[in-house]
C-alpha cells in the first residue's frame, strides 16, 4: 500500500508542476516565448500546441513574433492567440503574427491574477481527483478484505495529509505569483 501512496504523491506533485508551468506563461509585462505556451491552435483537424505550428521569437523587449510555418494556419493561430485568456492583440503581416505585450496597468494585473486563480483551482481539482482515486482504492481494498479497518484509516489519513500539503503548496505558489504580478 505504501507504493500506492507514493504513486498518489507523485501524481499530486505532477499537478503542482503543471500549475507552475501554466503560471510561467503568465508573464509580467515582458515578452517571453513561454507566454504563449498555453495557447492551443485548431490545425490539421486537431487541437495542437502553438509551438507545433509556429516558431515564437522576441524581436523587441515588448514584442513577440510568431512565424507560422504553414500559411493555411495563420488565421487559426491568430484566433487562438486572441481568444486565449492572455489579453493579447495579435497583428498579422504575411506569415508573421506580431504581438505587442501591453504595459501592465492595474486592470491587467487583476485580470492576470484572476487567470492565476483559475489555474490554481484547476490544479486543486486535479489533486482532489488523485485523492479520490486513492480513497476509492483504500475502500475497495478494505471491502475486499485486503486491508484491515485500522490500516485503511491510517492510509486514508496519510492520503489526506499529502493532499492538504500539496494544496498548501499550490496556494503558496499562487501567492508568490500574485506578489510578482503586483510588484512589476
Amino acid at each position: 500500500m505504501s507504493s500506492d501512496v507514493k504513486e498518489l504523491n507523485r501524481r499530486m506533485h505532477g499537478a503542482v508542476e503543471a500549475f507552475r508551468k501554466e503560471l510561467a506563461g503568465l508573464r509580467t509585462g515582458r515578452a517571453a516565448p513561454s507566454l504563449l505556451d498555453p495557447v492551443r491552435v485548431q490545425a490539421y483537424g486537431s487541437d495542437m500546441p502553438l509551438n507545433q505550428v509556429a516558431a515564437v521569437s522576441v524581436p523587441e523587449p515588448r514584442m513577440l513574433a510568431v512565424t507560422v510555418w504553414d500559411i493555411n494556419n495563420i488565421k487559426a493561430t491568430e484566433k487562438a492567440i486572441r481568444e486565449s485568456d492572455l489579453g493579447l492583440n495579435p497583428m498579422t503581416e504575411g506569415n508573421v503574427i506580431r504581438i505587442p505585450i501591453p504595459e501592465l496597468n492595474e486592470e491587467r494585473r487583476k485580470d492576470l491574477i484572476k487567470v492565476a486563480h483559475k489555474y490554481a483551482e484547476q490544479a486543486r481539482i486535479a489533486v482532489r481527483n488523485v485523492r479520490r482515486d486513492g480513497m476509492d482504492s483504500v475502500k475497495k481494498e478494505e471491502k475486499d478484505g485486503d486491508l484491515g479497518q485500522d490500516e485503511a484509516r491510517r492510509v486514508s489519513d496519510e492520503i489526506q495529509k499529502i493532499t492538504d500539503k500539496t494544496i498548501g503548496e499550490i496556494d503558496g505558489v499562487l501567492a508568490e505569483k500574485e506578489e510578482e504580478i503586483m510588484q512589476v
